[in-house]
């Protein structure tokens, strides 16, 4: 692993992780020997960040140089702890461990009484289950939108009829009840909606759409305005 590479895991450990985190706790993290651990943090406390601890203690991130500081009223804070609390909430893992990420660095560039404002917010999500039952093929599907490469999917119709269909995946929908991924529909040769769940077999690696993703969004979203505008549903 390149040694930035090694520097920006460890600071992401220590913004994720409670403190105080003890050196071999963040070895293994990490995955470098404790002497080369303790050279990166006096790397990083050399760099500008504020790393309170020492050997056979723990450590404590206070203050991130990798992040500029941030100035956001307590509304705004509170609007940023719900949002982030409904994504881990959603049943989607990869979101879920991505919100947790994004909390820590947000929380790294507050000052002490807006962090503690981030921490302890007055608005609350709370679930006993995932918003969403856990869903095959999401996280290929996210990645099928993110290079835009189309994907060949067997797919049950709501008759339970299985039919192959190579799509253009163009964004994933988090609906009321269900994950769908709005694609174009090669077969139909139109837009369609597709419920995660009724996907039955996935292949990835299909031809590449590139660039013509934002503007199929784009088309697809005037074609809904124009919907409903006409009043036809």
């Amino acid at each position: 692993m390149a040694r930035s590479d090694r520097l920006f895991r460890l600071l992401q450990t220590m913004r994720v992780m409670p403190a105080p985190i003890t050196a071999s706790r963040l070895t293994e993290e990490v995955g470098v020997s404790l002497r080369s651990l303790y050279r990166d943090i006096d790397s990083l406390r050399a760099a500008g960040a504020r790393i309170e601890g020492e050997r056979g203690y723990g450590y404590r991130l206070i203050e991130d140089y990798a992040l500029p500081p941030q100035t956001f009223d307590r509304t705004e804070i509170e609007a940023i702890a719900l949002g982030l609390a409904e994504v881990r909430n959603m049943g989607d893992p990869a979101l879920a461990k991505a919100a947790t990420s994004v909390l820590a660095k947000v929380a790294a560039t507050l000052p002490d009484d807006r962090e503690q404002h981030l921490f302890h917010a007055i608005s609350q999500v709370y679930r006993p289950e995932g918003r969403y039952a856990p869903t095959p093929f999401v996280d290929e599907v996210r990645l099928a939108c993110w290079e835009e490469r189309g994907l060949t999917i067997r797919y049950a119709d709501v008759r339970g009829e299985v039919t192959s269909r190579t799509i253009l995946p163009l964004a994933l929908v988090y609906a009321e009840r269900r994950m769908t991924v709005l694609a174009w529909c090669c077969r139909r040769e139109d837009y369609r909606m597709f419920h995660l769940d009724r996907i039955r077999t996935l292949e990835a690696g299909g031809e590449s759409f590139r660039p013509r993703r934002a503007a199929m969004l784009r088309e697809y979203l005037a074609r809904l305005r124009e919907r409903e505008g006409t009043g036809d549903r």
